[in-house]
């Protein structure tokens, strides 16, 4: 906790905690120190915090093996220098993702439970069991009177010698084999050297003999002091839903025998829901213990804080994070549960400040058709999720010295210094950072709780049915939409609470509780509801009655504005992101302090207009509001008088001017200087040059995108940034609205040399580089496909670069 004054004065420069970080792609591996230095005083020259190190499939030959002496001496090696830079340095547990490599063997791997379904007569039979793949182990067999899919019982039958012993019955009969067989599945996007199955998440043992053959070589080079956390991705391993040793650890937690009534997984029995339920936790039990807590306690042993993204497969709870150091999620939209809810609630209630997100990992889809606003906000949908640390996603490492634009990942935004608009980096970076850094201090303001509903996501999961052993995606669909974005519109906060979450959860802080309707709770999840009811509280099970029972707001509610409640100390703090394309203006009914992360501006308002995807920090005040009224303004296009340069060829131009409509600059990208000379008579009022506020876009016009690649809608005035200059004084830089920069400081009577340069995107050239696909086709042939480039066909897509508008000088007392 803090108070205002102490927010107040670190606000404009916060300390290095809350930098934006980036996930450091290590293609090959095919690493060089003198690259790694570059790559790393690039980051920390624009204001980054530090890289996460993933090791991932090759872009070119491979230089030293993943897991090789010179590969960890490599790791060492970047981790001396990011400290050097003060720059924080966390490395992957592992390439590609999930966990897994040739170390595992089928002892250790991944496996999923295999039924064959057999109808048979009267007559006894002995089967004997063969296993059909390499490291397929019998699990049980079973028999039930009746034809195929129609016993309502099972039994079962004795095995024994390598042989099932089916008695003779009535006629017909349904026999049910078991087997527990390995997945198969493939660590994904691996490094050479790193390939071989997934690992089994439910055990301890398999944990282990990851530990000693890869993470801890890895944490070793990268020397512990050094280290900012070790990190875990997603949880990834499809259809993992069995380990050996299951039956013991089911009794053991549950009280009941599971063999017997294994096949209530896949049949449908009076108490097969129970069952499924129970099997379900007791998977997501063996995870938290097997896998979570063995890394993060082994990591504590050396002092290093163990991250994690944990949601997927294996059925990882919204409590399971608890057992991890730092949490982290990912997924953007402020109105909807993402996986950064899952995770910034569990920080919530279980005291972790610091919520991380993977952040920008479709941006604007193929790589480097993103843009500083993209950036900015998918950011700012972010913020009002609960997350406050952005990991980036990411920054690929790329030879200097080689063809073409580079190396970039195969599905996600390519954001380094090889984009031209990176000299607006530092300040974006800058503004991110003070952002993070705020909403890190004291606590959030969330008056409701959304219930998961994982008794019923668990028994969802049927064995042969599509639905994911995903308790996340499972629970998210099962709860209505529309309750998260009624709170969220509303101008309220929520968490997610699951049962394991009511342990630590007070009832009467609980002030407002959702149980979707027909939602199964278990009997001490029931007595906690009941407890809140007693205690003053709300529980309501009509998602459709939610807006009349919600607490009235502390601000009134804007359409596409995201609202962030946190408590001080001695008061509190709200940020406020408009995370759409249109205008909106918010007013007040008392006097507040409004802060901008873009300037060091604080002024005393009863109303802000948030332009499209601005946000604002405001504190309630005693200060009362300044005049609100507007000055008279004078207004002067610049419509004359301009010319660009491309290097060193200048030439006179008419505004609006896109290079995209001139055949030599489709693929072009980089800079361009526009110049043009103002005629000022004198310099006593405030003087802005304005480039307008852009022009929509339809959210269709980009159909290719997936659901999950976020781009801003509009088009802005100057495409895609630029940095302004007036009689060669820096007056700023620009790449979100508004699209305005104070000129009066460096402005001076009579005739003004206005500059801009403009900066677009590395798109233009991504369109014509052939490197790349020839790049793909090279490794693939060599090392097998690991990956395949997606979207780079619509690299030039809808590009629009230069001086799209013609400026204004407007002048203003």
């Amino acid at each position: 906790m803090a108070t205002v004054d102490d927010v107040r004065r670190q606000f404009r420069n916060p300390p290095p905690e809350g930098r934006p970080m980036m996930r450091w792609w290590w293609f090959g591996p095919s690493i060089e120190r003198d690259e790694i230095d570059r790559e790393l005083e690039a980051m920390a020259a624009a204001g980054l915090g530090g890289a996460e190190v993933a090791f991932v499939y090759p872009m070119g030959p491979v230089t030293a093996q993943f897991g090789s002496p010179e590969f960890l001496e490599l790791v060492g090696h970047a981790a001396r220098t990011a400290r050097r830079l003060g720059l924080r340095f966390d490395v992957t547990l592992g390439s590609g993702w999930s966990y897994g490599g040739a170390h595992v063997g089928p002892e250790y791997a991944a496996r999923q439970l295999h039924w064959d379904r057999r109808e048979i007569g009267a007559a006894a039979y002995d089967v004997p069991i063969v296993a059909g793949w390499p490291g397929d182990e019998f699990v049980a067999a079973y028999v039930g009177d009746g034809p195929a899919g129609a016993p309502s019982s099972y039994v079962e039958v004795p095995a024994s010698d390598g042989i099932i012993h089916v008695p003779a019955g009535g006629q017909p009969r349904e026999v049910l084999i078991a087997t527990s067989r390995v997945t198969g599945q493939q660590v994904k996007r691996t490094a050479v050297g790193a390939e071989g199955l997934t690992l089994d998440h439910y055990s301890a043992a398999a944990a282990q003999v990851h530990i000693r053959q890869v993470a801890e070589p890895l944490l070793l080079a990268a020397t512990p002091e050094l280290l900012g956390s070790v990190f875990c991705d997603s949880l990834e391993v499809y259809g993992g839903d069995w380990t050996p040793g299951i039956f013991d650890e089911f009794v053991k937690r549950r009280g009941y025998e599971l063999r017997p009534r294994l096949f209530e997984l896949l049949v449908d029995t009076e108490g097969s829901r129970q069952l499924r339920i129970d099997f379900g936790r007791t998977l997501s039990e063996l995870y938290e213990d097997n896998f979570l807590k063995v890394f993060q306690q082994w990591a504590a042993g050396y002092g290093v804080p163990f991250r994690i993204q944990s949601y997927g497969e294996p059925p990882a709870t919204m409590s399971s994070y608890r057992h991890a150091d730092l949490f982290e999620g990912e997924g953007w939209g402020w109105t909807r549960i993402p996986e950064t809810r899952w995770a910034s609630s569990a920080a919530n209630l279980y005291g972790r400040s610091v919520v991380s997100a993977e952040v920008w990992t479709w941006v604007h889809s193929p790589s480097f058709r993103a843009t500083p606003l993209d950036l900015q906000g998918e950011a700012h949908e972010h913020f009002p999720s609960g997350v406050n640390q952005l990991i980036g996603h990411g920054w690929p490492y790329s030879p200097t010295d080689g063809p073409g634009l580079g190396w970039i990942f195969y599905a996600a935004g390519a954001l380094d210094d090889r984009n031209p608009w990176w000299p607006s980096a530092t300040a974006l970076f800058r503004s991110l950072h003070r952002l993070s850094w705020l909403l890190q201090q004291g606590t959030p303001v969330r008056p409701v709780k959304i219930y998961i509903p994982a008794s019923d996501a668990y028994a969802a999961v049927r064995t042969g049915h599509a639905e994911p052993l995903n308790l996340y995606r499972v629970a998210r669909r099962l709860i209505p939409e529309s309750a998260p974005r009624m709170i969220r519109e509303a101008g309220l906060d929520f968490d997610l609470i699951d049962d394991d979450a009511l342990e630590v959860l007070d009832p009467a802080d609980a002030q407002l509780v959702v149980v979707t309707e027909g939602t199964a709770t278990p009997p001490e999840t029931q007595r906690w509801l009941d407890a809140v009811v007693a205690a003053g509280g709300k529980v309501i099970t009509d998602v459709s009655t939610l807006a009349d029972h919600l607490p009235r707001p502390p601000l009134t509610p804007q359409q596409d504005v995201g609202v962030v409640h946190r408590r001080l100390d001695d008061g509190d703090f709200y940020f406020v992101a408009n995370t759409g394309p249109e205008i909106r203006t918010l007013t007040f009914d008392q006097p507040l302090e409004h802060w901008r992360a873009l300037s060091d501006d604080i002024a005393v308002t009863g109303t802000i207009t948030l332009h499209p995807y601005e946000s604002a920090v405001l504190i309630p005040t005693t200060t009362p509001a300044a005049d609100a009224a507007a000055p008279a303004q004078q207004v002067h296009a610049l419509q004359t008088g301009w010319s660009v340069a491309f290097g060193n060829d200048s030439r006179p131009i008419t505004l609006p001017h896109r290079w995209e409509d001139d055949p030599a600059l489709t693929t072009y990208s980089g800079s361009a200087t526009y110049r043009t000379e103002i005629e000022l008579p004198d310099t006593t009022d405030c003087l802005l040059l304005d480039f307008g506020p852009g022009e929509p876009v339809a959210p269709d016009s980009e159909s290719y995108l997936p659901s999950n690649s976020y781009r801003v809608l509009i088009t802005p005035p100057v495409g895609v940034a630029a940095d302004i200059w007036l009689n060669d004084t820096h007056c700023g830089s620009l790449w979100a609205p508004p699209y305005q920069v104070d000129l009066t400081a460096a402005a001076r009577p009579g005739v003004n040399e206005l500059r801009i340069v403009v900066h677009n995107t590395a798109a233009n050239a991504l369109s014509a580089d052939h490197h790349l696909l020839e790049a793909a086709a090279d490794v693939t042939a060599r090392y097998g496909r690991r990956f395949d480039l997606q979207h780079i066909e619509h690299a030039a897509n809808y590009l629009n670069s230069g001086l799209l508008t013609v400026p204004r000088i407007i002048r203003q007392a």
